[in-house]
C-alpha cells in the first residue's frame, strides 16, 4: 500500500510535493462530468512522470491488434478511448524562466479534490533558480450541468519581487496515447482560428471520423479586477495559443480564466460544430468563472442528496466509499444510451476505455438505487442496441440461428478484445447481462422492457448456451468445455461451476419469460417470434433437457462447489502462505506457475452463490466461502466486494470490514500499486454495494426490500437512500436499531430479518 493521502470526510487532500507520486495522483485527482473527463495533469510545463489524459466519452479509435499469431474470428482491432485535444495548459515564463516545478525548488505544496463541490484546487509555493518566490494557486472543473465546460482559474502571485510574466494559454491537438500499439498518432488537424479572446481548434480521429472542436475563451484579471490586456494569438498545425505578457509588483496577484466548450460529432453536425463551441463558450463566458462555479456546486448537491452514503464513527471508511460514489457519478451520467461505463472511466488509458461485464454485474445496482429508471435502463439498452453485432460476434465462431455472444471489450458492440483466452473463453458474461436484465426488473418492477427489448435478448443468450454446451456420453450428463471463468488465473477448463450455473439459470429464466409473454401478451409473443424465427415448443426441448442434467461440478468430501472440473488436482495451499514480496503474484510470478496454482483473482464460485443467494442454505455458503476465500488473491478490483456481502451474510464481520476497506480504498492506498495506471471505476460501484448489501443486508426479494444488517463495531450508525419501484427512502441503521423514512410522505412496507414492517 501507499498511504500518502490525508483522511478526510469529504476531500482527497496531498500535502507536500511528491515526484515519485505523481502518477497516482494524476489519477486520483482525475475530474470528469460524463460527457468528458481528464487526469489531474499540471495546467504549466512538468518534466516529471506524467501521463497526460484527456477523453471524451464515446471518441475512440480501432488500434489494430498487435499479436504475433492470427485464429479465426480473432478480432482485429483493439478500441482504445483516445487521449483528446489538450485544453488545460497555461506554461508560464517568469524574467523569461520557464516555470517547472519538477526542476525547481518547492517550497510547499498542497492538492485538493474537494468531492462535495466537484472541485480540483491545487497550490504551490516555489523557489526560482535566483531566489525570486512565487506562489499560484490553481482551481478547474467540468461543469456537472454543462456538459461541454470546463473552467480553469489560475492565479499568479510574486511573493518577494516584481515580475515581468508571459502566460501562455493554449490548446494542444497534436497528442497521443501512451498506449498506442505502433505508436500512432490518432488525430488529424481540421482547422485551427483565434479571434480576439476566442480560440479554436478543429480535429478529427483518423478511421472513426470522429470531430471534435475545442474552443477556449481567455481573460485575465489583475488583483481581481478585469484588466484591458489582450491576448497575441498565434496559430500553428493543430496548436493554438493566446498570450498574455504582464508585469506584477510584489504581493500583486494576477488570475487567468480558461472557460472551454468541448464540442464533438457525435452530437452536432460538423457542419455547425464549430458554430455550436463558439455559442457555449460565449455563453459560459458570459456568465463568468463565479456563477458556473456555483451551478457546478449547486447541481453536485443536489447528486449527493440522492447518492451520499454517511458512515459515523470510521473517517476512513467514510472516505473511501465517497471518493467511489463520486467517480461513479462523473463517469456515467446515463444522458445517452450510446454511453456505457469503462474499467478505468476518464482516469487512465488502461483496458481502453470500453465496456466489459463490469457494467451488468457491478455496476447496475448503483444506478438502480441512486437514480431515476431511465439511467439503469439506457445501460441495458445499450446492450440491447448492440445484439445484432452480439449475433455476427457468435456467428464469427462458428454459432447459428441467432445465437448471441456479447463481447468482452466492445465500443461498438463489435468484440475487440485481444487475448484469446479472454475473448472466445470467458463466455460467462453473456450470463451477466441476462442476470442484469433479471435485476432491474426485479428492482423497478417495470416489466415492460422484459417485454419490448429484454426477452429478445434472452433468447439469444439461450441459443448460444444450447449451442456451447454437449452431451457426454461418458458422463451422461451436459457439459462445456474449454472456458474462462471469472476466476482469470485458470484458462481454457472445463466445467467452471459458475458459467454452468448461470448458462442453465438463463435457460430457465427465459423460459419463464417465453411463457409470461405468449400468456399475457400473445400478439406481441408472436410478433417477437416471427422477427426472431423461434418455434417455442421445438426449440426449447433441448433448453429443458440442459436445464435437467447439466454437470455442475461438486466434491463430495469437502461439500463443496468444485470451481471447475480437476480443481483439486492443484497444490492446495493459502494466500496466507505466501511470501509477502510474491504479492501480487500477477507481477512476480510466470503466467505458468499461476495457472498451475490454486489461488484464485476473484470471486468465482462466489460469484454465483451471490448471485443466486437465495437459492443456497446457508451452510452451503460457509462452506464453500471458507474453502475458497483463503484461495483467493483478490487482485481483481472486483473480488472484495463480492466476499464482504457473503462474509457479513455469515457474520465474519472482521473479514467483511477488512475486504471493505481493501475495496473503498483500493485505489486511494493503491493496494495493487497500479493506481498510476488509472482508478478502478467499475469496481467503485462493488463498493456500494459492499455497505448497502453487505453491511446493510439489503435484499430485494419477493417484490418488497429485505434488511438484515450488521455493522462493524467502529461504526456508530450507517445512513444511505435507495430508490425502489418509484419510491424514494432513507435507511439509517445504528447498532442494534434500524428506521427506514419515505421520502414522499406515505408509508412503506419493509422486511427486517424477515419480519414484516410498515413505516409510521
Amino acid at each position: 500500500m501507499k498511504k500518502y493521502i490525508q483522511e478526510d470526510e469529504w476531500k482527497i487532500i496531498e500535502e507536500g510535493f511528491k515526484p515519485e507520486q505523481h502518477k497516482n495522483s494524476e489519477s486520483l485527482f482525475s475530474l470528469g462530468n460524463g460527457h468528458m473527463g481528464q487526469r489531474a495533469n499540471f495546467e504549466e510545463l512538468y518534466s516529471g512522470p506524467s501521463l497526460q489524459g484527456h477523453y471524451i466519452a464515446g471518441i475512440y479509435y480501432p488500434d489494430k491488434t498487435r499479436v504475433g499469431w492470427w485464429k479465426n474470428g480473432y478480432p482485429e482491432y483493439f478500441a482504445k478511448v483516445l487521449n483528446a485535444p489538450s485544453w488545460i495548459g497555461i506554461h508560464l515564463e517568469i524574467d523569461q524562466q520557464s516555470i517547472d516545478i519538477y526542476s525547481l525548488k518547492v517550497l510547499d505544496f498542497k492538492r485538493v479534490l474537494d468531492m462535495q463541490k466537484g472541485i480540483l484546487l491545487r497550490e504551490f509555493t516555489a523557489e526560482l533558480k535566483n531566489g525570486e518566490i512565487i506562489k499560484v494557486v490553481a482551481k478547474r472543473f467540468l461543469s456537472i450541468c454543462r456538459r461541454e465546460i470546463g473552467a480553469i482559474q489560475y492565479e499568479i502571485t510574486p511573493i518577494n519581487f516584481s515580475a515581468d510574466i508571459k502566460a501562455d494559454l493554449f490548446i494542444d491537438a497534436g497528442i497521443s496515447n501512451q498506449d498506442a500499439n505502433y505508436d500512432e498518432k490518432f488525430w488529424n488537424p481540421v482547422s485551427e482560428s483565434a479571434i480576439g479572446n476566442l480560440t479554436l481548434i478543429t480535429a478529427q480521429t483518423k478511421k472513426t471520423d470522429f470531430t471534435v472542436t475545442t474552443a477556449q475563451w481567455t481573460s485575465i484579471n489583475i488583483n481581481h479586477s478585469p484588466s484591458q490586456l489582450s491576448p497575441e494569438n498565434h496559430i500553428e498545425t493543430q496548436k493554438v495559443h493566446s498570450i498574455y505578457k504582464f508585469s506584477l509588483n510584489k504581493g500583486e496577484t494576477a488570475s487567468l480564466y480558461k472557460i472551454v466548450s468541448v464540442s464533438t460529432s457525435r452530437d452536432y453536425s460538423k457542419e455547425l460544430l464549430e458554430e455550436q463551441a463558439k455559442h457555449n463558450v460565449t455563453e459560459a463566458n458570459d456568465l463568468g468563472f463565479e456563477a458556473l462555479e456555483k451551478e457546478h456546486i449547486k447541481a453536485w448537491a443536489a447528486k449527493w442528496e440522492e447518492s451520499d452514503i454517511v458512515i459515523e464513527g470510521d473517517l476512513s471508511a467514510q472516505q473511501g466509499i465517497r471518493f467511489n460514489i463520486f467517480q461513479l457519478i462523473q463517469t456515467y451520467s446515463g444522458h445517452d444510451a450510446r454511453l456505457n461505463i469503462g474499467p478505468k472511466g476518464f482516469t487512465g488509458e488502461k483496458y481502453g476505455g470500453s465496456t466489459y461485464w463490469d457494467t451488468e454485474a457491478y455496476c447496475l445496482p448503483f444506478y438502480l438505487s441512486t437514480a431515476e429508471e431511465n439511467i439503469p435502463r439506457n445501460l441495458l439498452l445499450y446492450r440491447y442496441n448492440q445484439l445484432d453485432k452480439a449475433i455476427e460476434n457468435a456467428r464469427k465462431l462458428g454459432f447459428t440461428n441467432g445465437a448471441a455472444l456479447f463481447p468482452m471489450v466492445t465500443m461498438t458492440g463489435e468484440e475487440c478484445h485481444n487475448e484469446w483466452e479472454i475473448t472466445f473463453e470467458e463466455i460467462h458474461r453473456n450470463g451477466a447481462i441476462a442476470y442484469a436484465i433479471f435485476n432491474y426488473s426485479r428492482h423497478t418492477g417495470d416489466e415492460s422492457y422484459i417485454i419490448d427489448y429484454g426477452l429478445e435478448v434472452l433468447i439469444a443468450i439461450s441459443r448460444f448456451w444450447a449451442q456451447r454446451i454437449n452431451y457426454s456420453r461418458q458422463r451422461q450428463k451436459y457439459v462445456m468445455l474449454g472456458v474462462t471463468g471469472p476466476n482469470e488465473y485458470e484458462n481454457n477448463v472445463n466445467n467452471n461451476w459458475y458459467t454452468n450455473y448461470i448458462a442453465v439459470w438463463t435457460l430457465r429464466y427465459t423460459l419463464e419469460g417465453i411463457s409470461k409473454i405468449q400468456e399475457a401478451y400473445p400478439e406481441k409473443a408472436k410478433q417477437l417470434f416471427n422477427k426472431i424465427n423461434l418455434d417455442p415448443n421445438q426449440e426449447t426441448v433441448l433448453w429443458k433437457e440442459i436445464i435437467g442434467n447439466m454437470h455442475l461440478p461438486e466434491d463430495n468430501d469437502l461439500q463443496i462447489f468444485l470451481q471447475q472440473d480437476g480443481y483439486l488436482d492443484k497444490e492446495q495451499i493459502l494466500a496466507s502462505e505466501l511470501a509477502p514480496f510474491e504479492r501480487p503474484i500477477n507481477q512476480n510470478w510466470s503466467w505458468d506457475r499461476i495457472l498451475r496454482s490454486c489461488f484464485i483473482k476473484q470471486a468465482d464460485v462466489l460469484q454465483g452463490i451471490y448471485f443466486f443467494e437465495d437459492s443456497f442454505s446457508e451452510k452451503e455458503i460457509r462452506r464453500n466461502f471458507d474453502f475458497y476465500e483463503p484461495r483467493t488473491v483478490h487482485e481483481s478490483s472486483l473480488s472484495p466486494c463480492i466476499h464482504v456481502v457473503l462474509a457479513t451474510k455469515l457474520g465474519k464481520l472482521d473479514k467483511a470490514y477488512e475486504l471493505y476497506l481493501r475495496t473503498s480504498r483500493l485505489d486511494l492506498d493503491d493496494y495493487n500499486h497500479e493506481v498510476h495506471e488509472g482508478c478502478h471505476i467499475t469496481s467503485m460501484a462493488g463498493t456500494w454495494l459492499s455497505v448497502v448489501e453487505g453491511f446493510g443486508g439489503m435484499r430485494v426479494k419477493n417484490d418488497s426490500l429485505h434488511f438484515d444488517p450488521l455493522l462493524p463495531p467502529a461504526w456508530k450508525s450507517l445512513h444511505f437512500k435507495v430508490r425502489f419501484r418509484g419510491r424514494f427512502i432513507k435507511v439509517s441503521i445504528q447498532q442494534q436499531k434500524l428506521v427506514i423514512t419515505p421520502l414522499d410522505g406515505r408509508t412503506f412496507k419493509y422486511f427486517v430479518d424477515e419480519k414484516e414492517l410498515i413505516t409510521e
